[in-house]
């Protein structure tokens, strides 16, 4: 049972990171940045169920906990039905599509446990990912275009000026189902909100650039690379990827980055720690913390502007008395057990990796690897002018062409995935061949010897600074 004696206020040491500015494309790069130029990477956690299934206290703690292990982004769904119901039986919408009276003196309603979790998000230096209402209502045609109208116009109004909101259209639906009511929703919220950025989450091996790659109000792009493992068709038709291709996250940046204009594209919904593999059979394997890490690993380095990680347990918010989806019987973990889980606390050494080199200039590179292998043994570079990252999955061999980069002379570090410890190789010279030891996943980081990014002394990245961005025309 969870017992919280405090309410938590805020996590000590967090940055407010809009005090850089608002969220926008960067002018140098696919990637998202702040108004004053610093990099935002998207590290993100899947809380859908915040708002319905948490109290004050608990959302205190969850965001919290969320904000110490470095995420700087919450997924959430505003509402999960027409009208949603919270923990303390407030609906959303009482008078339907009419927000007139939403506010009712004396009464903590529905918004305003809304409007608790997003400051409680803000003290905690976390954006609230607004997922405004899941795709199945919308599908289901619970929603008309003048009353997403209504909708997107309450929803603006109310959190125009807060600075930790991300607009996020869809829900696990395709884009071209009903787009009408997408794009009015969108754009209700847009003309009034000219602030934050939008996006928006598609259906299982989908990206949003099927659908929205032309909308003036979308900023960057999402997929959802989804939850199945390779050759788990599951008997669909119309498949819209090649079968065999499930894993492969890295495809789905590939594929986005085809659409003009080119923008910044994250995964927001991977596969889920713990949860089973192709969601529906509770008695399939279970996705692990390595399996998590890999997802990430292989879509950033593919180019994507951040990640969204998630928890079977966290993602609905699951605890004795309170049931989940994808559990076998008896064997729920509670949420605030699932905090402690390897995977919800190693996504922050990719997000510090990621920034401590020269950001914008990133670029994936796959001639970078010789004698690539596939699936699992799969290595995926990314590479600035003076630096190279591969990931390496299995601890696999490899062979790697340092003449990529600048410089004669480089440097070469180790960094375990998991620990997120490094190790220094040593210096080496425009070839690479290295096997790390055993069969522990990580990152082979490469510099020019000239390059101040990390010395030989370095075993953690949790002490260097971020990386400013460079003129890439020096």
């Amino acid at each position: 049972m969870l017992c919280i004696s405090i309410l938590f206020c805020g996590a000590k040491g967090i940055e407010k990171p809009w005090k850089h500015g608002g969220l926008k494309v960067s002018d140098v790069g696919p990637y998202l940045s702040h108004a004053d130029g610093t990099p935002f990477f998207w590290l993100g956690d899947t809380g859908w169920l915040l708002s319905q299934r948490l109290d004050r206290d608990e959302a205190a703690y969850y965001l919290k906990r969320c904000g110490e292990a470095g995420y700087n982004v919450v997924q959430i769904q505003v509402i999960n039905g027409i009208p949603a119901f919270n923990v303390y039986g407030q609906m959303s919408m009482p008078d339907g599509f009419d927000f007139s009276n939403i506010n009712r003196p004396g009464v903590y309603g529905y918004w305003d446990h809304m409007d608790y979790i997003i400051d409680m998000a803000e003290r905690n230096g976390i954006y609230i990912g607004m997922v405004c209402i899941w795709g199945g209502m919308v599908k289901a045609g619970m929603m008309d275009e003048q009353q997403a109208v209504a909708y997107g116009t309450f929803l603006a109004n109310r959190y125009k000026d807060k600075p930790n909101v991300i607009w996020i259209m869809g829900g696990d639906v395709q884009g071209d189902i009903r787009p009408e009511v997408w794009d009015s929703l969108a754009r209700s919220i847009r003309s009034i909100d000219k602030n934050h950025v939008m996006t928006y989450h598609p259906r299982g091996r989908h990206t949003s650039a099927q659908w929205f790659a032309d909308r003036e109000w979308l900023d960057f792009h999402m997929f959802q690379s989804g939850h199945r493992r390779y050759n788990q068709r599951m008997g669909n038709k119309n498949y819209p990827i090649q079968e065999g291709t499930e894993e492969d996250s890295w495809m789905y940046v590939d594929s986005t980055r085809v659409y003009d204009p080119v923008r910044p594209v994250l995964d927001g919904e991977p596969s889920y720690e713990d949860i089973p593999q192709g969601l529906h059979g509770a008695d399939e394997p279970r996705w692990s913390a390595r399996d998590v890490r890999r997802y990430a690993y292989w879509s950033v380095f593919a180019g994507s502007c951040g990640h969204t990680y998630g928890h079977n347990s966290i993602m609905q918010f699951v605890r004795p008395g309170v049931n989940g989806a994808y559990f076998a019987d008896g064997i729920a973990k509670p949420w605030y057990k699932a905090l402690d889980d390897d995977g919800f606390n190693q996504m922050v050494h990719l997000k510090r990796l990621m920034l401590a080199f020269s950001y914008y200039e990133r670029v994936p590179d796959r001639s970078a690897i010789r004698n690539n292998g596939v699936r699992y043994e799969r290595l995926i570079a990314t590479r600035g002018k003076d630096y190279l990252l591969v990931y390496n999955h299995t601890g696999r061999d490899m062979n790697v062409d340092l003449s990529k980069i600048s410089g004669r002379k480089h440097r070469a570090w180790w960094m375990d995935a998991a620990s997120g410890a490094v190790k220094y190789i040593g210096e080496v010279g425009k070839d690479m061949r290295y096997k790390p030891d055993g069969d522990a996943d990580g990152v082979l980081i490469v510099t020019d010897v000239k390059s101040a990014y990390l010395t030989p002394e370095t075993t953690s990245l949790i002490s260097l600074p971020v990386s400013e961005a460079r003129d890439l025309t020096e």
